[in-house]
């Protein structure tokens, strides 16, 4: 079983989660899969300083960044078709809202990358099951946005902390033509039709072990899903 890891830099505030993303090569090593780590060779949309929080003045490559994490080992999702992969995980981060997407800026009205959309689209179209952790069931979203499947997912909950506004963007998510639902971290939304599952992870207030145990249980998901 081999699956993909869509990256979308390196770092929260501008990239791809880093704990999420190691967190999911660990969980398929885990449970004997293969991996492989993708990115777009296009540039972020800009760069944060993850210590102040403040945008700095350059420029950076996402698939370049991606590299960081996959220690080198990244392809190019121009170079990725659905035959070469048995499913697909995005990690989070902003990057996701940013990159990937212009959801961070104009909600379910932003655009989506015309190569993420067809990787994803041609995903579900061949039945093969998609994991969006974290703020990624945006990317979902815009990809599937406008056509005849609308996918269940979630983003968290509203009972529990969050550093987010989880109400808000479970609204644009269903305004985007998604079935949502409010999940708590150590539960995982599971779109049996569609093939795709969900997790809360980082999008609630969390330690690494509880985002590991989330990770690990939407991975064993996939699992069964393609066995």
């Amino acid at each position: 079983m081999k699956i993909g890891i869509l990256l979308s830099g390196c770092g929260v505030y501008d990239g791809a989660e880093i704990q999420e993303s190691v967190l999911t090569m660990l969980a398929l090593d885990e449970i004997g899969a293969q991996y492989i780590c993708i990115s777009v060779d296009a540039p972020q949309h800009h760069v944060i300083n993850h210590i102040t929080g403040e945008e700095m003045p350059e420029s950076r490559n996402m698939m370049i960044e991606s590299a960081r994490i996959a220690r080198g080992a990244i392809v190019n999702i121009k170079d990725v078709q659905p035959a070469d992969i048995d499913g697909l995980v995005i990690p989070g981060g902003f990057g996701s809202a940013k990159n990937f997407t212009q959801w961070a800026f104009n909600g379910p009205e932003g655009s989506i990358l015309p190569e993420v959309k067809l990787l994803l689209v041609n995903l579900v179209n061949v039945g093969k099951p998609i994991v969006g952790l974290c703020v990624s069931p945006v990317v979902i979203a815009k990809a599937l946005q406008g056509s005849s499947t609308h996918p269940k997912m979630t983003l968290g909950n509203t009972e529990k902390p969050s550093p987010y506004n989880i109400e808000e963007m479970t609204l644009g998510l269903a305004k985007s033509g998604v079935i949502t639902s409010y999940k708590e971290l150590k539960e995982i939304e599971i779109d049996k039709e569609n093939r795709i599952i969900s997790a809360p992870c980082y999008m609630m207030e969390a330690s690494i072990s509880d985002v590991r145990k989330n990770i690990r249980t939407a991975i064993e998901a996939m699992r069964d899903i393609i066995e």
